[in-house]
């Protein structure tokens, strides 16, 4: 009882700080500094990404811990698996989910706490937010075809390398992790048929993708359009779906047991991402506005192709949070301010994978040592490509 209490104050305590925010009447404070940025990016971030975004993610996230044995996972991502399709399988995801770097968070959680190995679960946190379609096609459009391709390109080949090499830097630790899991493995078959349990997943994934299919900018024309222009028709359609399976193969008890793990990702990754959004405002601003460290700063040290700024591109990005899509116009702006095209992809290529609010989030769910690790590989390979791109597209 006391710990139902607990859990049901904790909830009420998200939901009461999620409404502040998403309802805080940011544009009356009659003064503009990084404070301010820092709570409009917050508000934004509220509204833009927490219930249409993350909150399907955690379900999804609930739904791989409960309804997909730790067996399954071992299976196709553990040490044992066939790491080539492992590796492929979990490199190409990003352009089946096209999510942002925080929305793949929980995704990552619930494979990686459900058995996957750390080299196919970080190729997956990596590919996730990195290979997005639309990004790519605007990168191209915007910026030109050599950005585009070299965007695509280069965010597969990285994701694979980020997921060897971590995999091969912990290679003892994650022995000792899968010896452990192994012994906790049940030996039960799946609780539902694959094709049930794939319906379920189907309805949740094709939700997740309209509900956040984003419109097309001006020029763009074709299939992605029109999808836009039946979004919610669709989005609609994956939830009757999703309600259908629920209520026809699901018990009230396993629907219970999986609303119990969302709420455990939730309370896990909510506030540190809110807090790592605040601090990212503080400190860096929105996209077009100040923070502590000024723009001009920035765009100051990321002209040419020399090592520092092709390495000043990835780190501050790396810490930089904005969603999706944003940094093409943001990219633009500084092309045209001087940037070289070296460092303009070294930042496309570590800003999906990274932010200071996934930093937070991978070290409550990997610890400290691996956060720290993915986080240097990410930004040394990023620099590394944007080097060899700027000497060839001169």
């Amino acid at each position: 009882m006391k710990h139902q209490i607990a859990e049901r104050n904790k909830l009420v305590l998200m939901l009461v700080v999620f409404l502040f925010l998403y309802f805080f009447p940011v544009e009356l404070i009659n003064f503009r500094n990084p404070l301010y940025e820092a709570l409009a990016l917050v508000k934004w971030y509220a509204r833009e990404h927490v219930l249409l975004c993350l909150i399907p993610a955690f379900f999804i996230a609930g739904a791989i811990s409960v309804f997909i044995s730790q067996a399954s996972v071992l299976k196709y991502f553990g040490p044992k698996a066939n790491r080539v399709i492992a590796y492929c399988v979990a490199s190409v995801s990003g352009t089946i989910l096209a999510v942002c770097s925080c929305t793949v968070l929980p995704l990552f959680a619930g494979i990686y706490t459900h058995g996957a190995g750390l080299g196919p679960a970080t190729t997956f946190l990596y590919s996730g937010p990195a290979i997005n379609i639309l990004a790519i096609i605007m990168t191209a459009r915007i910026l030109g075809w050599q950005l585009g391709l070299g965007r695509a390109l280069s965010a597969v080949i990285i994701s694979i390398v980020v997921g060897i090499l971590m995999n091969a830097a912990f290679s003892k630790e994650e022995r000792i992790r899968h010896n452990n899991a192994s012994l906790k493995i049940e030996t039960s078959d799946e609780k539902h048929p694959l094709w049930q349990t794939s319906l379920h997943f189907f309805f949740m994934i094709s939700f997740l993708i309209f509900a956040n299919w984003s419109e097309p900018k001006a020029g763009i024309t074709g299939l992605w359009a029109s999808i836009f222009r039946i979004k919610w028709f669709l989005s609609a359609v994956s939830l009757f779906g999703l309600f259908f399976v629920l209520k026809r193969w699901f018990s009230g008890e396993e629907i219970k047991t999986w609303v119990q793990a969302t709420w455990g990702f939730a309370k896990q990754i909510t506030p540190l991402l809110l807090i790592g959004v605040f601090a990212a405002g503080l400190l860096l601003g929105r996209p077009g506005h100040e923070g502590v460290i000024p723009s001009r700063f920035v765009a100051g040290l990321v002209g040419g192709n020399s090592i520092g700024a092709n390495f000043f591109a990835s780190i501050v990005r790396a810490f930089m949070y904005f969603a999706t899509l944003t940094e093409v116009p943001i990219l633009q702006g500084l092309i045209g301010s001087g940037m070289g095209k070296g460092p303009a992809l070294a930042l496309l290529l570590a800003g999906p994978a990274l932010s200071l609010p996934s930093m937070l989030v991978l070290k409550s769910i990997m610890g400290t040592r691996k956060t720290v690790v993915y986080v240097i590989i990410v930004i040394v390979i990023s620099t590394f490509c944007g080097i060899v791109f700027g000497n060839i597209v001169k």
